[in-house]
């Protein structure tokens, strides 16, 4: 919805990734990815004219290319030498916590660029995920008529009652902001979903944002014609079962700190509140 222009309220994890740009020895470019074990799981090597000459993900490496050659064509004196690229992630990459995102976002500050343009040119979305790497910090986010948003404070006193919670799988962004956009969106209802994003950031109890999130997925359920996750997996849950990121999968947002009911139903990978949000 927020790729219609509804606004979001999105909150920095404590996880992250970094990247680190050295001259080469030679006048080729190499990229390399390391996950939180430092083990490589995907590489691409390019010619001094940025043509790939080998790599682990053809498809990943074309969207690289494409990247690095936008920022050649802006920043030429950065290209002088050959370049090594390293990127370091903290994190499971499959947790889909903005590996993406958090790579636009370092190129862009590496190369002083707009990182929503390079964005708009790799993996588009809304680029609130943009927005946070940038602030660090918990943001009410806007597209229209251009990216704009507020720093906030999400602190709620019942945040103790809050788990985050990885479904044991990544959803591709790309292929649900396709799928979105096939859909016809009613601009009532972004209106809806924005007044609920406020309300959401100004709510004082527990049951008061819990109701919140209810209609919050009752609304996308019915605009994506998909049952929520909590219909799917959690039917028997207490509380309310919000989804993060692209709907559907990734993590999850639940309103009942009560980890070891997720555990039963083999979902392993659970967090409180303070344990994964940035303050």
């Amino acid at each position: 919805m927020v790729l219609d222009g509804a606004k979001a309220l999105a909150l920095p994890v404590k996880y992250g990734q970094t990247l680190r740009v050295l001259n080469a020895l030679s006048n080729n470019f190499s990229w390399k990815s390391l996950d939180q074990n430092k083990h490589k799981w995907f590489f691409a090597d390019f010619s001094p004219d940025l043509s790939i000459d080998n790599t682990s993900d053809y498809d990943k490496a074309k969207i690289l290319q494409k990247l690095l050659m936008f920022i050649r064509i802006e920043k030429p004196e950065l290209f002088k030498t050959g370049l090594d690229f390293t990127t370091y992630l903290n994190f499971d990459k499959n947790w889909g916590l903005g590996t993406s995102s958090t790579l636009v976002n370092n190129l862009g500050q590496w190369a002083e660029i707009n990182a929503f343009e390079l964005l708009k040119l790799s993996f588009g979305g809304s680029g609130y995920d943009i927005a946070v790497a940038q602030e660090q910090k918990a943001l009410i986010y806007q597209i229209k008529p251009k990216p704009n948003w507020k720093i906030v404070n999400f602190q709620p006193d019942f945040k103790d009652k809050l788990l985050f919670v990885f479904l044991n799988q990544k959803q591709n962004s790309r292929q649900e902001i396709k799928a979105y956009q096939m859909q016809k969106t009613n601009m009532e209802t972004v209106k809806r979903i924005s007044e609920i994003s406020q309300k959401a950031l100004l709510s004082k109890t527990i049951d008061e944002f819990s109701a919140l999130m209810d209609e919050h997925e009752s609304i996308l359920s019915k605009v994506l014609n998909r049952p929520t996750v909590k219909e799917i997996y959690f039917s028997d849950f207490q509380g309310s079962i919000k989804s993060l990121g692209a709907w559907g999968g990734d993590f999850v947002l639940a309103t009942k700190n009560d980890a070891e009911y997720f555990k039963t139903k083999g979902f392993n990978t659970v967090f409180e509140f303070d344990k994964f949000i940035q303050k």
